[in-house]
């Protein structure tokens, strides 16, 4: 990408679309009562994926921006485990039969923090609730520095097919500096175990932005991961937001690389994937060419929803644990962020609503043109109007952010096809941010475009 554009755009604050509209915009309005309503009015021909938040970690990372909390003991674990045990029952006799399942995903955190035991118990409580399809994809996220071999063996008893391993960065400054020293040879163990339990799906998660981090640093960790032959890497640029992830102050913003130096890093970790062979996906993800993200991405039926990219086609998401979130039909919901808040809601027998929101037409409509921009790099808006009843012309008319984007290259305009320019692959959020009617409020809120 052209060192101007990564300087007009490259700080920019967006979201990163993993779904439309943004979080920030759900409101209290949309309560446990009518989550309750969507949940029975799931169509009876539809198919969901669980997402499982556990929101605990041993020791805070200090670049993190999930909803976590430290833990020293196991008390508070077990009994958030027995809490998503009831979230669980309560969930599916809400819905009223055993809906049929395609994913799961537990995220953190580190949900490898609970007990073998309660994992375990986890996982057939689901497939009691629900039909788990035997195909179905069901993947962990992993802190290679805690996971034992009795959970590994869990895991292999329950069914996982996939893991994803946080990795970051193996340079030792960068590590010391981000409060995550992990070793290259405690990843290789923990890929080890997993390969011979039979879970063969990797993924290595990745992030460039970060403290003391250079081209170098960057190039360095990447030849290391490649040694041990992920299937997927995931990359993500660090999002420095301390006002709104208070340990984040704990990083010297002094070394934090700027625009261009991250803008580098993130090309130079693109095109070291891909002369190994990995397929460029979206704006952040590399899969082996034969993996099923890379085949999904071909045949233009990847999908985004809050884990990032997708093979996932339903459309029902259930989202259980402190913040975990959901999406139905008819819109998002959000349980209680505050661990306490959570545990009291569900045991006292009621869904643990937050907030959410409905979706309107106009919502419906962006949110698919947003969505096959960030999966696909670009969006037919007449085929994609038509299914809305709207005119590709109005759209056009409502995102006057697309001029300077077209003016500069980094958007063509085919009719009604709009595609981003392939020397402009890193600000698709950009392109994707014009067709946004939300964002203005909530900038603050999200990290850089590169």
């Amino acid at each position: 990408m052209r060192a101007d554009l990564a300087t007009s755009y490259g700080e920019d604050r967006l979201p990163r679309y993993t779904s439309y509209p943004t979080a920030p915009h759900f409101s209290p309005a949309i309560g446990g009562g009518i989550y309750a309503a969507w949940l029975a009015g799931i169509p009876t021909n539809a198919s969901a994926s669980l997402y499982l938040h556990v929101p605990f970690c041993r020791e805070m990372c200090w670049y993190c921006g999930c909803h976590t909390q430290i833990v020293r003991r196991d008390e508070l674990v077990a009994a958030y485990q027995r809490t998503l045990l009831r979230e669980i029952e309560l969930v599916a006799d809400t819905i009223g039969r055993r809906i049929k399942v395609e994913h799961i995903h537990f995220g953190g955190g580190t949900p490898t923090i609970m007990a073998p035991e309660a994992f375990t118990e986890l996982m057939a409580a689901m497939r009691q609730a629900f039909f788990v399809l035997a195909s179905a994809e069901i993947a962990v996220e992993i802190d290679p520095r805690t996971l034992t071999a009795d959970m590994v063996e869990a895991m292999r008893l329950s069914g996982v097919n996939r893991a994803s391993l946080g990795v970051q960065s193996f340079d030792p400054v960068v590590q010391r500096a981000i409060n995550r020293v992990q070793s290259f040879e405690q990843t290789a163990s923990v890929v080890d175990m997993l390969r011979s339990a039979g879970i063969a799906g990797i993924n290595f998660d990745l992030i460039y932005g970060l403290p003391h981090q250079t081209v170098v640093s960057c190039l360095d960790t990447v030849r290391r991961g490649l040694a041990l032959a992920p299937d997927r890497f995931s990359v993500f640029g660090y999002a420095h937001v301390p006002a709104f992830k208070k340990h984040q102050r704990m990083i010297n913003e002094s070394v934090l690389p700027d625009g261009l130096s991250r803008h580098d890093q993130a090309c130079a970790i693109a095109n070291a994937l891909k002369e190994a062979g990995y397929v460029q996906i979206g704006l952040d993800h590399f899969a082996r060419p034969d993996d099923s993200m890379a085949l999904a991405f071909a045949g233009q039926t990847l999908r985004r929803n809050f884990q990032g990219y997708t093979t996932d086609r339903g459309e029902v998401l259930l989202g259980f644990g402190a913040s975990a979130i959901g999406h139905l039909p008819q819109g998002y919901v959000q349980n209680e962020v505050q661990i306490s808040a959570y545990l009291q809601g569900i045991d006292a027998g009621h869904l643990a609503t937050a907030k959410g929101y409905g979706l309107t037409a106009d919502d419906r409509l962006r949110a698919e043109i947003i969505e096959r921009i960030m999966c696909e790099l670009s969006a037919d808006l007449g085929a994609i109007c038509a299914r809305y009843g709207a005119r590709p012309e109005a759209m056009l008319t409502s995102a006057p952010r697309l001029k300077s984007l077209i003016s500069d290259g980094v958007v063509k305009l085919d009719g009604d096809r709009i595609a981003v320019a392939k020397d402009s692959r890193f600000l698709v959020r950009s392109v994707a941010a014009a067709f946004d009617a939300h964002l203005d409020s909530e900038k603050h809120l999200h990290s850089r475009a590169v």
